[in-house]
């Protein structure tokens, strides 16, 4: 017992050890900050792309060059233009409707995503349109999210599975030709 109470003694004044200890308060938060940072920015690289490849996609509408405009045209196109879209024949909706400028009703709030579970599943609505009306163009797209239990990828709201969607919206008219 004797032998006990110096040794605790000795333990209690020697520092040696206090960097671990600050190490192991600290990393886990700059990990956490950085895991999160590098999932937002991922998340935001993807919609940005999402973005793009839609636009580009439309401008190939409206140019004319993708005749007939059905949906596998319009989604052959909008994948090979796709640049950050892994598998994404199957990873796309797409959903076209004509939509009354002055009503501006007739747009469901909720896109129209792949579901996982059953993928054959036809879009909700693709009307090509005619001339003189105004086009929406809504593509859904699913991402696996890189680190699911960092901050983003935790509390992002799941679509299909593990899954969550990314959605862009265009929107042109039909010109004559």
């Amino acid at each position: 017992m004797n032998r006990i109470f110096p040794f605790l003694r000795r333990f209690r004044r020697d520092e040696a050890g206090n960097g671990t200890i600050e190490f192991v308060i600290v990393v886990p938060v700059f990990f956490f900050f950085f895991l999160s940072s590098l999932e937002l920015g991922m998340g935001m690289t993807r919609q940005v792309m999402l973005d793009r490849t839609l636009d580009l996609t439309v401008r190939e509408l409206r140019l004319g060059r993708l005749v007939p405009a059905t949906h596998d045209n319009i989604k052959d196109e909008f994948c090979n233009l796709a640049v950050m879209i892994p598998d994404c024949q199957n990873q796309v909706r797409l959903e076209m409707r004509p939509i009354d400028p002055r009503a501006w009703g007739n747009m469901p709030n909720n896109a129209d995503c792949v579901d996982r579970s059953a993928p054959g599943v036809p879009p909700r609505e693709f009307d090509p349109g005619t001339i003189n009306e105004l086009m929406i163009l809504r593509a859904c797209v699913l991402f696996e999210p890189y680190i699911p239990s960092s901050a983003m990828g935790a509390v992002i709201p799941r679509e299909s599975g593990d899954a969550y969607a990314l959605v862009s919206i265009a929107s042109y008219v039909i010109e004559p030709n």
